[in-house]
């Protein structure tokens, strides 16, 4: 079946297999329109920054933010925050951070009668939307504290289990490695992260338009478009999109693809890549080519939303060996040649 005739296929058996769902998936576009010119009133210019920031919020995970100081990180995260409805909290990672500044501890307190009794006293990880500024200039052990957390939407202190209340998402910033006085991100975490979003310097014209909009007495201000009852609706409405066999074998094969151990990786991932993505990397691509073809107003994935979200799914689930490294290849480089091997071999079929 050609690529064409898929989508045919894929589009007709929404349309005639749940109306209702194809009306809550052009509302939620409609809205998602809205939010996104909420957010670029504040963090202005590089559409695909935000674009990755919301899909990561849509599909239920998180977000690594990774990018040099000063190109608006945090103020991209906090703008989100309000535009999606979120309660939020910040922690600004350093050396000396301790897991318990993040999920709380508990606390030995006296009554009135005398008698003492623990009571714990909850950390800035119960909220939302949690911002991890800088994440990787903590040490490792602080780091880990949140895997729990970003897994399993609890966290356990002293033997007891604490709830997070739902939507819970971290929104994580990182400066690159190769700056002083970092630490890089254990693998177990890093494949914690839904999406990696690569925040570059801004070109001249939206340099420009930053410079106009944010050195004058007011700016622009953001508003609430969402509510966090909301967001967990539009959550469901995404896991509700049907994906097509085209597109769910084409995930398959580029994941598989990647892995330098699977006997179909091209030579171009043996030669050069350590270790791959494990399921949980196509887990992660089968949600966001959803939100990837919402986000640009189309009601169900193809094959080109595959391609679009295979770098920051795959990028951070990946590491070049060590002979690679010296040749001086690079990851995002490896995983197009590969996505473009694969999704050409899938419209092919």
């Amino acid at each position: 079946m050609s690529l064409m005739a898929a989508y045919s296929f894929e589009l007709e058996f929404v349309m005639t297999d749940d109306a209702t769902l194809v009306a809550d998936i052009e509302t939620l576009g409609a809205r998602l329109t809205e939010a996104k010119a909420s957010i670029t009133k504040r963090f202005i210019g590089q559409p695909r920054v935000v674009d990755l920031t919301l899909s990561a919020l849509l599909c239920g995970g998180h977000g690594l933010l990774i990018g040099l100081p000063g190109l608006g990180k945090t103020r991209l995260v906090s703008t989100v925050s309000t535009v999606m409805g979120l309660n939020s909290s910040r922690i600004q990672f350093t050396p000396d951070l301790m897991p318990a500044d993040i999920l709380g501890s508990e606390i030995l307190e006296t009554a009135t009668d005398g008698s003492r009794n623990f009571r714990f006293v909850k950390g800035p990880i119960f909220c939302q939307l949690l911002m991890a500024d800088e994440i990787n200039r903590a040490s490792p052990r602080t780091q880990s504290a949140l895997l729990q957390a970003m897994q399993e939407k609890s966290v356990t202190i002293a033997g007891h289990a604490h709830e997070l209340s739902p939507p819970f998402h971290v929104l994580a910033t990182q400066n690159p490695l190769e700056q002083e006085g970092t630490y890089p991100l254990p693998e177990a975490q890093l494949d914690r992260f839904l999406v990696q979003i690569d925040v570059p310097y801004p070109d001249r014209k939206t340099e420009h338009d930053i410079l106009i909009a944010t050195t004058g007495l007011a700016e622009d201000e953001a508003h609430e478009v969402f509510t966090a009852a909301e967001l967990i609706k539009a959550q469901e409405t995404i896991r509700r999109m049907p994906v097509g066999e085209t597109v769910v074998a084409a995930i398959l094969d580029l994941v598989r693809a990647c892995r330098p151990g699977d006997a179909d990786a091209p030579a171009v991932v043996r030669e050069n890549v350590a270790w791959g993505p494990g399921p949980r990397a196509a887990q992660a691509l089968m949600l966001t080519v959803r939100a990837e073809a919402l986000l640009q107003g189309r009601l169900v994935p193809s094959i080109d939303d595959v391609a679009a979200m295979a770098g920051p799914v795959l990028k951070h689930r990946m590491a070049l060996g060590f002979a690679a490294r010296a040749r001086g290849e690079n990851l995002d480089d490896i995983i197009a040649a590969v996505t473009e091997q694969t999704c050409r071999g899938v419209s092919a079929a």
